[in-house]
């Protein structure tokens, strides 16, 4: 059997991978000239948090979260499952208990237990909410990681594919009765056209002498910010949340934003060195939940929203399941036809 995946973000390669390792002959066509290449994934945060993500989103979200917490380790060796911590400052410590009410599987922390967390944090809060089962990954060297698969298991990426070309190879997979798996994020709207952008916007900076072990969320009535260690000094720093489609560049306010809330989370921050200043705009249907919807023959997996490397484990795992079934009533159903010729 033959699949064809629309995309090279975090959803087609996810999807990709679950098929090539059911032993699917997989060819990812990406339009960019390289991986993440205007992709929103290039930009994420990598936090594998399925309790704090439940705080703002429907249980759904975590129920298929917590899929990533095996997934990414497995194949993915750079996956960190070290727990997230959520703090607030003084003034606003009414929000942490709100945050406590709207989600589970945490322990609070005194100001003793935060720095035994995270020493360099010692002193600048006196609680916080601890999630120990949650994780994070660096999202970049994670698409890396998973088109490496997919090339071992034989699948391919076609880069710099138009839309001519996807046409034709998609037309040609479909009426040879393979699959179709559509990933293009808000490129899909033209099937799908109750999709909305929401745009995020976030930096990436260097600070040795800061050490934090795991991602930091920082609550403020206003702009909630996280903090994303990727190693060697690296910090991400993110993320606004603007209705737009738009990936236009970083506002001023965001970004006076951003780095506000890093300096209050530890004022050595004011020295950082930024690195990179991106912007990308996530894929959401109405109702911020995702979809597995099969329409015209094509099986479309899109509306991760924000919480894209967290939900892609648990739909490409569906989409693949749905791609077999029907592979297999396929060959049923010429079976079948067979045998009614021979007699």
């Amino acid at each position: 059997m033959r699949a064809i995946v629309l995309g090279a973000g975090v959803a087609g390669l996810t999807c990709a991978v679950e098929l090539a390792e059911r032993g699917v002959a997989v060819e990812v066509l990406e339009r960019g000239e390289r991986l993440g290449a205007g992709c929103c994934s290039w930009y994420a945060g990598g936090m594998l948090a399925p309790w704090c993500e439940r705080e703002s989103a429907e249980p759904l979200v975590a129920t298929l979260g917590l899929e990533s917490l095996a997934w990414w380790p497995a194949r993915f060796p750079g996956t960190r499952l070290r727990g997230s911590l959520v703090v607030a400052h003084g003034r606003d410590t009414g929000e942490l208990r709100q945050f406590a009410r709207r989600t589970e599987r945490y322990e609070w922390l005194d100001a003793g237990r935060i720095a035994a967390l995270e020493p360099d944090l010692a002193g600048r809060f006196s609680q916080a909410l601890y999630f120990p089962e949650e994780g994070h990954l660096d999202p970049r060297a994670a698409l890396d990681a998973l088109a490496g698969r997919l090339t071992a298991l034989g699948g391919t990426i076609r880069f710099a594919a138009g839309a001519n070309d996807c046409r034709e190879v998609t037309l040609s997979a479909e009426t040879a009765g393979n699959a179709v798996i559509d990933c293009r994020g808000l490129e899909a709207r033209d099937v799908l056209h109750d999709l909305r952008g929401v745009k995020g916007e976030m930096l990436v900076v260097e600070l040795p002498d800061v050490s934090l072990s795991r991602p930091v969320r920082v609550l403020h009535p206003r702009v909630p910010v996280y903090i994303v260690p990727r190693g060697d000094g690296h910090y991400m720093i993110g993320a606004t949340m603007i209705e737009s489609d738009q990936p236009t560049r970083i506002t001023a306010r965001s970004l006076l934003e951003l780095l506000g809330a890093a300096y209050a989370l530890h004022p050595a921050f004011g020295e950082a060195q930024i690195l990179e200043i991106g912007t990308g705009v996530r894929p959401a249907f109405p109702d911020n939940l995702p979809r597995v919807s099969r329409i015209g023959g094509r099986l479309y997996v899109n509306g991760l929203y924000r919480h894209g490397f967290l939900l892609a484990p648990a739909l490409a795992r569906q989409a693949a399941g749905q791609v077999l079934a029907a592979g297999h009533c396929l060959e049923v159903m010429n079976a079948d036809s067979r045998q009614r010729r021979l007699a």
